[in-house]
C-alpha cells in the first residue's frame, strides 16, 4: 500500500477543568433544567422570543415560555445551538520548542496539548468538530465521548488519503485504503485531491477519486476533498460528500456543485491571518517555508479566498458549511472566521449562524441530533453577550456553553473569560 496514512496511539489521562465553569457528572436521565431566554435562535434560521427551553437528561424536550422554575437565566443574551466547525485538525499545536508539530505527536506532553485544543474550542461555543485524521484523535475522541475529558464532539477521518499520482495506487488500493480506515473507526474520510492553494494540477485521476468516493459511500461513510479548481468539479462527479476549499473553481464549477447536493467549505481569512501571526512558529516545518520571509506572499492571498467565497454566496442553491481548518494557534478562535464572513464577505449574518447549526449537522449526516434547538435533539446550547444578526463580533463572547445536558461555561455578564488568547 502506498499511502500517507497515520498510526493512531492511545493514550490515558484525564484534564481537571476549572470547578466554577464545569460540572464533569453526567445529567442525570430524570433531572429537568430549565433555560430562559429572551432571544433564541433556532439553528434554522427563526428565532424563539422570551420562551424557555426544558432539558432533561441529555436532551431538549420542549420549548415552553410558562414553564418555572428557572435553573439558568439568559435573557439578555442570544441563546442559539452550540457550533459546528466542520474542518479543524485537532491535535495540531506547538511543541515544547515554539515550533508547530502538526498532529503526529503521541507523548504525554502531545496528549495534554491535544486535551489543551478542546478544552479552548468547547470554551469558544464549537460543541461538535470534524477533524481531518491524525495519530492520537481516535483516542481524544473517545476520552470526550466516555466523559474523560471535557471537549467538543468529534467527528475524525483518523488518516488521509494522500493523493500522489498513481503512485497513490491503483483504483482496488483505493478502495482497500478506505476500507482499512473504517476498521480503524473512522468517522469519514478525508481526501487530498490537489496541491497547495497555488497548485495547478490535481494529485489524483477521476478514476480514483471515483473509487474513493464509491467505496466509502458503501460502507456508509462520507467523504472530504482537499480541492482546488478542476479538482472541485472531479470531487463533485465522483459524488463526494464535501469539498474543502474550492478556491479556482468556477462560477460553472460551482453550479455543478449545487446541483449534486455536494457540500461547500470555504475559509475567508482566519487561517492565512494565523498563518502570519505565526510564521515564526510554522516556519521550517513540514509544508511551510523555511524562513519567515517565505510567509510574506500569504498576505496576497485572503483577498483571493474572499472573492471566492463572494462568488460562492451568490450561487443559488449551493449549500456552504462553517469550517475553518483550525490547527495550531486557532484552537479557541474558530469564531473569528464568522467575521470574516460576515465583514469580508458580505455574508448574511444569519445565513452564517446556520452554516455552523442546521446546515453544518445536515452535512455531518446529523440533523436528528444537533444543530438545532427543538425538542428531541441534544441539548446542546450556546449564549452570545450581544447579537451576532446586528454585531457579528458578539461571536467572541461566549458566555454560556452547554454541551449534551451538562454546562461547561456560566460567566457574569461583562465579564466573559479569555481562552487562547481571544479578548472580548
Amino acid at each position: 500500500m502506498r499511502f500517507l496514512i497515520g498510526v493512531p496511539c492511545l493514550f490515558l489521562f484525564g484534564l481537571c477543568a476549572p470547578a466554577q465553569l464545569v460540572s464533569r457528572d453526567a445529567p442525570s436521565p430524570g433531572k429537568r433544567v430549565v433555560i430562559a431566554a429572551d432571544t433564541a435562535l433556532d439553528g434554522k434560521g427563526g428565532a424563539l422570543r422570551k420562551t424557555r427551553i426544558i432539558i432533561e437528561g441529555s436532551k431538549i424536550v420542549a420549548i415552553d415560555p410558562k414553564v418555572k422554575p428557572i435553573d439558568y437565566d439568559l435573557r439578555g443574551l442570544t441563546v442559539l445551538p452550540g457550533w459546528i466547525d466542520a474542518h479543524v485538525h485537532i491535535t495540531s499545536s506547538f511543541g515544547k520548542d515554539g515550533k508547530s508539530v502538526g498532529g503526529d505527536g503521541t507523548t504525554h506532553e502531545d496528549a495534554f496539548r491535544h486535551a489543551s485544543n478542546a478544552w479552548a474550542t468547547l470554551m469558544a461555543g464549537f460543541t461538535t468538530v470534524q477533524s481531518m485524521g491524525s495519530p492520537g484523535e481516535l483516542a481524544l475522541r473517545n476520552a470526550i465521548a466516555n466523559g474523560s475529558l471535557p471537549g467538543p464532539r468529534i467527528l475524525t477521518a483518523v488518516g488521509a488519503l494522500s493523493g500522489r499520482g498513481e503512485q497513490t495506487g491503483t483504483a482496488e488500493e483505493i478502495r482497500a485504503f478506505v476500507r482499512k480506515q473504517k476498521e480503524a473507526g473512522a468517522d469519514l474520510i478525508k481526501i487530498y485531491a490537489a496541491g497547495g492553494f497555488n497548485a495547478s494540477e490535481m494529485t489524483l485521476s477521476q478514476e480514483q477519486l471515483n473509487a474513493a468516493c464509491d467505496e466509502a459511500k458503501k460502507l456508509g461513510l462520507r467523504t472530504l476533498v482537499h480541492a482546488f479548481r478542476e479538482a472541485v468539479c472531479a470531487a463533485t462527479l465522483a459524488g463526494c460528500t464535501q469539498i474543502e476549499h474550492g478556491v479556482g473553481a468556477t462560477d460553472e464549477d460551482l453550479k455543478i456543485v449545487a446541483e449534486k447536493g455536494t457540500y461547500l467549505d470555504p475559509q475567508a481569512g482566519l487561517l492565512w491571518e494565523n498563518y502570519l501571526l505565526n510564521a515564526k512558529k510554522f516556519a521550517g516545518t513540514p509544508f511551510f517555508p523555511k524562513t519567515i520571509e517565505g510567509f510574506a506572499p500569504m498576505k496576497d492571498l485572503p483577498p483571493v479566498s474572499q472573492e471566492f467565497l463572494r462568488r460562492a454566496a451568490k450561487i443559488p442553491g449551493l449549500k456552504i458549511v462553517f469550517g475553518t481548518d483550525a490547527l495550531s494557534g486557532m484552537h479557541g478562535r474558530n469564531a473569528e472566521e464568522f467575521i470574516h464572513h460576515v465583514r469580508d464577505c458580505g455574508v448574511d449574518p444569519m445565513a452564517a449562524m446556520i452554516s455552523a447549526n442546521s446546515l453544518a449537522a445536515e452535512a455531518l449526516g446529523m440533523t436528528g441530533q444537533i444543530g438545532s434547538i427543538a425538542p428531541g435533539l441534544d441539548a446542546d446550547i450556546i449564549a452570545l453577550d450581544g447579537d451576532p444578526r446586528k454585531d457579528i463580533t458578539a461571536v467572541r463572547r461566549v458566555a454560556f456553553v452547554m454541551k449534551g445536558g451538562i454546562v461547561y461555561k456560566n460567566a457574569a455578564r461583562n465579564a466573559i473569560p479569555v481562552f487562547a488568547d481571544v479578548q472580548p
